[in-house]
């Protein structure tokens, strides 16, 4: 039955409140006040995007109600682990949307599987991790996590979406860092895989190949090409000085000179509107949110929920930290979206979700038996 006090009650009120400023931040950044036929047109991501955050608060809702122990279970992980391959699998050929099969075009909007099998990870690589606290220091947990991880990891760049696969690759050297495993071991692997890097660079990779992966890591040595537009970004991010040009005003976004702007370069556009000010009122809340997201985790009942609801602070982290990187060029573009801010459906309603079940998780953490804990810590799969 419809309770909405248990719903309140029931509801982290400074994650789902840092969450949403976040997002309105991003949407009032999508919003224009230049005259029509100059940035006008652009305000359509403005009103999509309020009804994106209106389902993704419902969602989150729903999830915070549930109680998740049922993904601990192995069959259920399996098939979900399965089903996301095989969506993976059905995009390689579908018709590809602004160069990558990323995408499922439903009409009215598209669908990216990738940001919800992020979270399919995540669970995946909480349960083996928990299950095996006692015997984490084995090399075998690096190669079998590792395994789950690649699979993931070739089928999104196949598609091609570097920029996913990135975060597929940081969520399991994230979570292998944070369970405990042999640094020896895992210094080996990194070892392994830099000198096959190096092998392919001087005995396979093409001038060409070479030119390209060279373009990529400092894309400012080609202004006019590769470079254009994290210049463009740059020029955007300095030109908002202290206090910015005012919301709807940004002359370097809505004037077209920084593609992308609602998006791959949201952070940009926001500091032009917004100045030195803003960014520290959004830092700000990016604090309050990974604080309560890293807390929730500490007081997980078992390894499981506080491994999942660290994962999770690693995708956004991770998104934060690589998005923020590219619109101030210190790091490659590589199209990855501003947790909770960049327009998108998809990614937003996976977010919402995610911290969702991480308050489900906690919500229902007291009704977790005290002899389920201990056979999760010491059981095998």
């Amino acid at each position: 039955m419809f309770n909405p006090s248990k719903i309140f009650n029931s509801t982290d009120w400074l994650l789902l409140g840092s969450a949403v400023f976040i997002s309105l931040a991003g949407i009032l950044t999508m919003k224009s006040f230049l005259p029509e036929g100059l940035g006008g047109e652009v305000d359509r991501f403005f009103y999509r995007q309020i009804v994106w955050l209106i389902v993704a608060v419902l969602v989150f809702i729903c999830a915070s109600n549930i109680d998740w122990r049922f993904m601990r279970r192995t069959g259920v992980l399996v098939s979900v682990f399965l089903f996301s391959l095989f969506i993976l699998v059905v995009l390689l050929g579908v018709a590809p949307i602004k160069g990558a099969r990323s995408w499922f075009d439903l009409g009215l909007f598209a669908f990216q599987p990738v940001d919800f099998i992020k979270l399919v990870l995540v669970f995946i690589l909480a349960k083996y991790f928990g299950r095996r606290h006692i015997e984490i220091a084995n090399v075998r947990h690096i190669l079998v996590s590792g395994m789950y991880s690649m699979i993931l990891f070739l089928l999104i760049i196949l598609q091609p979406d570097f920029g996913s696969a990135i975060i597929i690759f940081l969520i399991w050297l994230g979570m292998i860092l944070v369970s405990g495993v042999s640094k020896k071991h895992l210094f080996a692997v990194i070892a392994g895989g830099t000198i096959a890097f190096c092998f392919l660079w001087f005995f396979v990779f093409a001038d060409y190949q070479k030119a390209r992966i060279t373009s990529f890591i400092n894309p400012l040595a080609d202004l006019h090409g590769a470079g254009y537009n994290a210049n463009q970004s740059m020029i955007a991010v300095g030109s908002g000085q202290l206090f910015g040009k005012g919301i709807g005003m940004g002359s370097q976004s809505k004037l077209k000179f920084l593609p992308e702007y609602e998006t791959d370069f949201i952070f940009a556009a926001f500091g032009e509107e917004w100045g030195f000010i803003g960014f520290l009122v959004l830092f700000g809340l990016y604090g309050v949110l990974f604080w309560r997201i890293f807390e929730i985790s500490k007081k997980g009942s078992s390894n499981f929920e506080a491994l999942f609801g660290m994962g999770l602070g690693i995708i956004l982290f991770s998104h934060f930290v690589i998005h923020t990187g590219m619109n101030i060029g210190l790091l490659p573009v590589t199209g990855i979206t501003m947790p909770l801010m960049s327009y998108g459906g998809s990614h937003l309603l996976a977010e919402f979700l995610g911290l969702g079940i991480l308050v489900g998780m906690s919500n229902y953490s007291r009704a977790v038996h005290k002899d389920t804990i201990k056979n999760e810590m010491v059981g095998m799969v």
